[in-house]
């Protein structure tokens, strides 16, 4: 019987996709040049997340959706291009702190990024030494509109500790204005800045749509706007 291979925890990463050169499609850094390291595992779920092949065994054959890389693998994928931005994501990438530790301080002795993100929910803290080495945290904290509970999304002791890494910038998903609310709320009570507002949507007609009706009042708040590029351009085509 061919048992399980287990990932070594200091040398291996749990991951679904890794892929680019692409454009990194939302945030601050839209329009970039850019690598993505998707890695497998989340321990939320929202209701209308747009990688759910990451952690929901209900639509997904989770066996075949994720592979164990070790980390030589990895920045050999990301040595046969040019440096650029490398955005790691999930799921939710701080559910392997270790590794990921050991990844991003890699990436920057080896100089093959320019600079790292990455994606977070905002619920794990990260560890100092990644914080020390990746060059922003793109912080979602999920709002009311992805039915989970506000202990499961709202961590305030979490939120504190990516404000202080000076390195937080916070995107929260919306699907209409009403959500411009519950956003107030949030970056009132925890004192988040910069903030950017994205459409919810895994087609362009969609983002669009939402885009158009969230525009003139993300003006009126101050905050900033941002696309889908990759949903723009490519709809729900994975790996791009």
């Amino acid at each position: 019987m061919k048992l399980p291979v287990v990932p070594d925890a200091e040398r291996d990463l749990v991951i679904n996709e890794m892929f680019g050169p692409t454009f990194q499609g939302e945030g601050p850094s839209t329009g970039r040049y850019a690598r993505f390291i998707r890695l497998f595992g989340c321990h939320i779920s929202c209701v209308w997340c747009d990688s759910a092949q990451t952690h929901d065994q209900r639509r997904y054959d989770l066996a075949a959706e994720q592979r164990i890389v070790s980390i030589e693998d990895v920045l050999s994928w990301l040595s046969g291009g040019p440096a650029g931005l490398v955005v790691i994501t999930g799921g939710e990438p701080l559910l392997q702190p270790r590794v990921v530790e050991r990844l991003v301080n890699a990436i920057r002795e080896r100089q093959l990024a320019t600079d790292i993100e990455i994606e977070t929910s905002g619920t794990i803290a990260p560890t100092a030494l990644i914080a020390s080495a990746v060059t922003r945290f793109n912080v979602s904290p999920k709002l009311a509109h992805s039915r989970l509970r506000r202990h499961q999304r709202i961590r305030p002791t979490v939120l504190k500790d990516l404000t202080a890494s000076g390195k937080a910038s916070w995107k929260f998903v919306a699907q209409d204005v009403d959500d411009l609310d519950e956003i107030q709320e949030l970056v009132s009570t925890y004192d988040l800045h910069p903030v950017w507002v994205m459409p919810e949507g895994t087609d362009s007609t969609t983002v669009l749509a939402r885009m158009r009706v969230l525009a003139d009042p993300v003006l009126a708040h101050g905050w900033n706007l941002s696309t889908r590029l990759h949903t723009l351009l490519w709809e729900n085509d994975r790996g791009r």
